[in-house]
């Protein structure tokens, strides 16, 4: 973590008393503009859940998120915006997503239409970036989370 971001985490823990260690820093999407709009949804309690690919926590060597993990997210600049705590994780097929997710996810018009477009679209930029492809039978980790906090 930066100064700036374990400044966050501590003014996080001396707010709520709660001890745990991040799961997470990072930005919502693959650029400034993306995570700033992804951060201002989440921040209205539009997005409740996010969706990755299984492979890149492989790749990068880490667990999926679970139930309980607290992750320190940032805006497009890597400012610390607020504090999200995972709720639900399921792990399936791209194909497995549904009305119900795409509508708690809360891009776009929230419609599963939407969601498959858009993340098909990212996830077909983020295999690019690792020279690999993309397939719709690829795990996905769909999490829920809960905003627990903002600096403000």
């Amino acid at each position: 973590m930066t100064p700036d971001q374990q400044a966050a985490w501590d003014r996080f823990q001396a707010d709520t008393a709660d001890a745990r260690k991040p799961y997470d820093v990072f930005a919502f999407g693959d650029g400034p503009e993306l995570a700033d709009e992804l951060l201002a949804l989440v921040l209205t309690g539009t997005k409740q859940a996010t969706a990755s690919r299984l492979n890149l926590y492989k790749t990068m060597g880490l667990r999926p998120p679970a139930p309980g993990d607290l992750s320190l997210v940032l805006d497009g600049a890597g400012h610390p915006a607020c504090v999200i705590e995972t709720t639900q994780v399921d792990i399936a097929p791209f194909s497995a997503a549904t009305e119900e997710f795409a509508y708690i996810e809360g891009e776009g018009d929230r419609s599963l239409a939407h969601w498959q477009s858009a993340h098909l679209s990212y996830f077909h930029r983020e295999c690019a970036r690792e020279g690999s492809f993309f397939s719709q039978d690829e795990p996905i980790v769909f999490e829920h989370f809960r905003l627990i906090w903002t600096p403000e």
